[in-house]
């Protein structure tokens, strides 16, 4: 046997943009937990209260909301008790946006790593993909607990057949926000401005996302624009299989899984062409 057959892993350029190494990824999968774990510790590190601000931030989001929008702006939750209404929204729309904001500055905060080392690139992404599912566990305990302290309470909220959709529904969430923040990060290698454009636009985006208002509310002027936006969809899956509220339909599904598989395609092909050259740029 010479040596050339004795490598585990032979190492050559892409012949297509489309690629899509998974089989690298999976060869590579204890890299990938490691990343994991790093993002997991390093989160609440040096910090006082640690892995409770996993329940402390959104926590405090839906008490603000509950106080701004519910309180002051009264805006219609669907006869859903206010705190758990919002609790819903942020729960699903955190996962989403932390995993777009952090994955679209991926080239640019490891461009150290990915200059000394081969592995795959898109470990790097999918890990924040994958390590926010932990975040989002711990958050969908809490939203538990709030649904288990209401119906207590005797509130109208029930769970349907539609929380069926739920893990496909994280799926998708994950796939759109890995997609958008690979065409993100691609770009930011030569455009700078868009990273400090990121948050903001998340942010912008939220309020055009049914988090903090039901689409039953919205004039049916606006509700097409609303619409548009895949997370509303989602968002409001999510709303009818866990509070038994929320305008599903597999047409909005339908939508926002054709503008996920879009987006993710698009993501893949910019971030393999530009991960070629990215390192002579950042």
């Amino acid at each position: 046997m010479n040596a050339a057959q004795k490598h585990l892993l032979v190492i050559e350029p892409q012949t297509s943009y489309l690629d899509l190494p998974l089989n690298d990824i999976w060869l590579y999968r204890d890299l990938l937990w490691l990343l994991v774990k790093r993002d997991f510790v390093s989160f609440y590190k040096q910090t006082i209260l640690g892995p409770l601000w996993y329940f402390i931030q959104p926590f405090l989001t839906t008490m603000v909301y509950t106080f701004i929008f519910g309180k002051l702006a009264k805006l219609s939750t669907d006869g859903l008790p206010q705190p758990l209404f919002y609790m819903v929204g942020i729960t699903a729309w955190n996962y989403f946006a932390d995993c777009l904001t952090k994955t679209s500055t991926v080239f640019r905060d490891n461009a150290q790593i990915f200059g000394k080392v081969y592995f795959p690139r898109l470990i790097m992404p999918f890990s924040i993909v994958v390590g926010n599912l932990i975040r989002f566990g711990v958050q969908v305990i809490l939203l538990l607990l709030f649904m288990l302290y209401y119906a207590w309470q005797g509130s109208n909220s029930q769970v349907t057949w539609s929380l069926l959709l739920f893990p496909y529904l994280i799926i998708l969430m994950a796939l759109l926000a890995l997609g958008l923040g690979l065409i993100i990060t691609a770009l930011t290698t030569k455009y700078r401005d868009l990273a400090f454009l990121v948050t903001f636009g998340v942010q912008l985006m939220m309020y055009a996302t049914t988090v903090v208002y039901p689409l039953s509310s919205i004039n049916a002027k606006y509700k097409t624009i609303i619409l548009l936006n895949p997370m509303t969809g989602i968002i409001e899956a999510f709303r009818r299989g866990l509070l038994g509220k929320g305008q599903l339909s597999w047409g909005t599904i339908s939508y926002s899984t054709l503008f996920t598989l879009v987006v993710l395609f698009l993501g893949i092909v910019i971030f393999n062409k530009t991960e070629k050259t990215f390192v002579d740029t950042v």
